[in-house]
């Protein structure tokens, strides 16, 4: 076999050196960064809202430095601190940029370690820009989410799960909760399931007038343990820690106020009910309003508190059901300085737009209409009364940068290219950087006046144009079908830089097609994207196909899939494979199917129920099993395992395993925290006993981005040995 494969590469490459072409390798994409773009970051827009801080190195010294820049002509403004400021009992400390609200402190971290997907630890100073003074912000053990007081004088932080107040001036560490502990009680930061579904892992705020924290207490103790065995040292040793899976116990959940003035505590009123979910708390304009989202176990209801912070007492503003669930990741609640009104969005008319509330939770205005989606909120100008925002008014496919008036009107779109858009704007809204790409073009960076007017490219990444174009990196096409049911699809492909319909090719698709996800879009793809191209240059189409339950087409879309998860994405996956099974330059005997994560789930379902149609598929990191994932994101879309039992079996691959023909790999990392080694051990376990012939690959202490060292390009030579073998 290898020598086939090695025979195969000389020919490859002989018919490349006959086209005139470079050759690239795997190394090229995932080693020596050959086809990798470039983006502008470090960049952040200063309160006065005409100038930007940037970090740059000295061509001399080579010394890093902060520089503060104008945005008018990118000129140096001057130079906050350089990196010979930071010298701390004889340690030359990192540059950072991370300021308190008057920029005259910064927050630097030292020997950061990271922890899950949002939470790391550090030791962490403060580097005062008038006195160069340095600042240890404790010297008892590392830190998580070191946060100025609005006034800069003191940092709140968390460690060993509970929270502390460390006075710059006196010098004073003062621990404000008592109770935390390991495994039991989390205060200021969040549980696991917290940081993974509802995107946050810091767990306390600071009231705008700095004379109030209001953090989150996870009671966990009940939360069943999940134990990974980390292969480490002479003995291994098990990593266990609180993770409620599907129908399991979750933690109870409690909101508190502390008061810096007389060293109080208040619990906020967050109503009776112990099984249910506080995704997110926000400060209103009023000083003393805390606001306060509840969520039910089933995620279909929202209710919109306001709690006093000197007495913890509630009331409900306003509330917001669902008939399937509510995403509450498209939260983006913001009280405006009127004090008398806030913005949010909401997917009531099914599509996600912008509302205009009253702080009595009247609807005052429905300011984005149509069958499109708002996609991001850049900042609200509430001099001007002008929102920025994000849409797929163009296309599902694209993304628009656009400006409207709170009452609607006056909407104009700010970007002229086509493409993906995105726009980071000054304090102040008189300029904005915009950062456009597509699938034929990389990311392309400008500054503009306000206006529109454009002041300077900042990137257009021509190098990597001359790069593509070298190497004939083939372009992206977009296509869309109608499947049997009628559906219509958005898809893309890549085809070999020679194609000839005349001739048949095998097809590799590539799929995710998890709720509310997108990977048809036309955005540049990255170093995914060059492997892609350099499957295609051996011979193969690489496609992908969004099905249903996928994002950006409108809430009942993406919410069709509710409570049978892989039905109708399976269903769509293999009318896919059908699909390109019928056109005259598909080989319809070679076809194939991989992914990771959902995408691993998918390609599992794939080749077991539809195996007629897939030769291959590749699942890496798949849960096997929706029973082993964790309750909040599995319970928005299928209920609990004890209430839709056929959602959570009629789907698993596990119970599909004697349907498998093709030939299948399956990968997964051993310290995957988030979809368990479990999934693929019991997959495997399945195929086993339905006495099928699998290739199974396993990364020892990895977790689910599987990554590390030379694991990124192993991982990518065996999946793509794996392909030129097999398909």
């Amino acid at each position: 076999m290898k020598r086939i494969l090695i025979l195969l590469l000389l020919l490859s490459s002989f018919s490349f050196a006959q086209e005139g072409k470079k050759d690239y390798s795997l190394e090229d994409i995932f080693k020596k960064g050959t086809f990798s773009a470039r983006g502008i970051r470090g960049l952040r827009s200063l309160q006065d809202g005409k100038t930007y801080l940037s970090v740059e190195t000295d061509p001399q010294t080579k010394l890093r430095y902060v520089a503060k820049n104008n945005y008018s002509d990118g000129k140096l403004n001057s130079i906050l601190f350089r990196e010979s400021d930071l010298i701390y009992k004889g340690d030359t400390l990192p540059v950072s940029i991370d300021f308190n609200s008057d920029e005259t402190k910064v927050l630097i971290p030292v020997g950061e370690e990271q922890i899950y997907r949002r939470s790391s630890k550090a030791n962490y100073f403060v580097f005062d820009l008038k006195s160069k003074q340095i600042t240890e912000v404790s010297s008892r053990g590392k830190q998580l989410f070191p946060s100025f007081s609005p006034d800069g004088n003191m940092v709140a932080f968390v460690r060993d799960n509970n929270l502390f107040i460390k006075n710059l001036s006196s010098g004073e560490e003062k621990q404000i909760t008592l109770d935390g502990k390991n495994n039991e009680i989390i205060n200021g930061r969040s549980d696991w399931v917290y940081e993974e579904e509802f995107s946050f892992a810091q767990a306390f705020y600071w009231s705008p007038d700095g004379k109030h924290i209001a953090y989150y207490k996870f009671n966990e103790t009940e939360v069943p343990e999940y134990s990974m065995t980390m292969f480490e040292g002479l003995y291994p040793y098990d990593y266990r820690y609180k993770y409620p899976k599907a129908g399991e116990k979750n933690s109870v959940v409690s909101i508190h106020i502390y008061s810096l003035e007389n060293n109080a505590t208040k619990s906020v009123e967050i109503g009776s009910e112990k099984d249910q979910y506080i995704p997110r708390i926000r400060w209103t304009q009023n000083a003393n309003t805390l606001c306060v989202l509840r969520m039910n176990r089933h995620q279909n209801k929202l209710d919109y508190l306001l709690a006093d912070a000197a007495s913890g007492n509630s009331k409900l503003m306003m509330s917001e059901e669902d008939k399937y669930y509510i995403d509450i990741e498209k939260e983006q609640l913001t009280f405006l300085t009127n004090g008398k009104q806030f913005i949010n969005v909401s997917e009531r008319d099914g599509y996600n737009h912008l509302y205009l509330y009253d702080m009595n939770g009247k609807l005052l205005k429905q300011i984005t209409k149509g069958n499109w989606e708002v996609t991001d909120i850049y900042g609200i100008d509430q001099k001007k009364g002008l929102i920025y925002y994000q849409s797929t008014e163009s296309s599902p496919l694209q993304r628009d940068v656009y400006a409207i008036g709170l009452n609607g009107s006056a909407k104009r779109k700010i970007n002229t290219l086509s493409g993906t858009n995105s726009a980071s704007f000054s304090t102040d809204f008189s300029y904005y950087i915009l950062s456009n790409h597509s699938a034929k073009s990389p990311i392309y960076v400008s500054l503009h006046e306000n206006s529109g007017k454009v002041i300077r490219v900042l990137e257009d990444n021509a190098k990597t144009k001359k790069t593509y174009a070298e190497y004939q990196i083939s372009p992206t096409e977009f296509f869309s079908f109608t499947t049997s049911e009628g559906v219509s699809l958005n898809g893309y492909m890549i085809k070999p830089a020679n194609f000839d319909a005349s001739k048949k090719y095998p097809v590799f698709l590539y799929v995710y097609g998890g709720p509310g996800s997108q990977n048809v879009a036309d955005a540049w793809g990255g170093a995914r994207n060059v492997w892609f191209n350099y499957l295609a240059q051996k011979g193969y189409i690489v496609a992908c196909v969004d099905n249903r339950g996928t994002g950006f087409r409108g809430a009942e879309f993406k919410k069709m899939t509710y409570l049978n998860l892989g039905k109708y994405e399976t269903i769509d996956q293999i009318e896919t494979g059908k699909w390109f099974a019928k056109q005259s330059y598909v080989d319809a005997s070679r076809i194939g199917i991989w992914g990771w994560s959902y995408g691993g789930y998918m390609s599992s379902l794939c080749i077991t129920k539809g195996a007629d149609v897939f030769k291959l598929a590749i699942a890496v990191a798949p849960v096997t099993t929706w029973r082993f994932y964790d309750s909040i994101y599995t319970e928005r879309y299928l209920r609990t395992p004890q209430e839709n039992k056929a959602g959570y079996d009629d789907n698993s691959p596990i119970n599909y395993a004697k349907l498998l023909k093709g030939k299948f790999l399956l990968i997964h990392g051993t310290g995957d925290d988030n979809v368990h080694f479990q999934n693929s051990v019991m997959f495997s376990e399945a195929l086993i006993q339905a006495n099928k012939q699998f290739e199974q690959a396993y990364y020892p202490n990895k977790n689910h981005g599987i990554s590390g060292g030379n694991t990124t390009i192993q991982l990518y030579r065996k999946m793509t040995d794996f392909v030129l073998n097999n398909l």
